[in-house]
């Protein structure tokens, strides 16, 4: 089980337990946080869980793969660096503490 902090674009923040084994996008669904809409249900065929990984984690989740690169080109203003598809991020205990910041809109 890990805490995941969810953010919204508006400085709303959401701290929830999410299970193992789940994604960070299905903890968001699970949990009714608002800004991650998930329209693909998590086959990474859109970009509508899209977050800004808090800079102190960008490093410590695995890397993207390049279906997840190729999604990200859809997404609302992605940034290089902290861009992510929730639907990519399997939960772990490593990832207790997680934090991730909503971008103002999902397309």
């Amino acid at each position: 089980m890990a805490k995941i902090t969810y953010i919204e674009h508006n400085g709303t923040s959401h701290v929830v337990d999410v299970a193992n084994g789940l994604t960070v996008m299905e903890g968001a669904r699970d949990n009714n946080i608002p800004g991650i809409e998930a329209d693909c249900g998590g086959a990474c065929a859109c970009s509508t869980c899209h977050v800004y990984i808090a800079p102190d984690w960008v490093e410590k989740l695995p890397a993207k793969d390049d279906m997840e690169e190729d999604m990200l080109d859809f997404a609302y203003e992605p940034d290089p660096a902290r861009s992510r598809l929730t639907c990519q991020i399997k939960v772990t205990d490593d990832l207790d503490g997680l934090v991730v910041h909503m971008p103002e809109k999902q397309i």
